[in-house]
């Protein structure tokens, strides 16, 4: 079929959601979610989001979602006990903004 002059161009058909190609990622390699946008083409904020559903599934198929936490690049502090899958601001130990973002994969 002829597209007409200004009629927007049919969507490119996926085979698999955004959810599924990250988990896909995460199986093969540790990631950061700004390295996880620039693969999935998305923003790092929606990254978070899919992070955290990708999380739940994992988790109910009994297997893990493993995160190697943040870590303050001045003083070394690691984040161990936070909870958000997002890079922390700032570090509370020495208030250094220098923060190694946190890295996803999947085991």
């Amino acid at each position: 079929m002829k597209k007409r002059p200004g009629e927007p161009e049919a969507p490119v058909e996926r085979y698999e959601t955004i959810r599924h190609f990250i988990a896909a990622l995460l199986e093969e390699q540790t990631l950061t979610a700004r390295e996880i946008s620039v693969y999935a083409k998305i923003t790092e904020k929606d990254v978070y989001d899919h992070l955290e559903h990708i999380k739940k599934t994992v988790q109910k198929n009994g297997r893990r979602f493993i995160v190697e936490p943040a870590r303050c690049e001045h003083c070394n502090f690691v984040f161990k006990k936070r909870e958000r899958l997002t890079k922390p601001g700032k570090c509370p130990s020495c208030h250094s903004t220098l923060i190694r973002a946190p890295m996803y994969h999947i085991g």
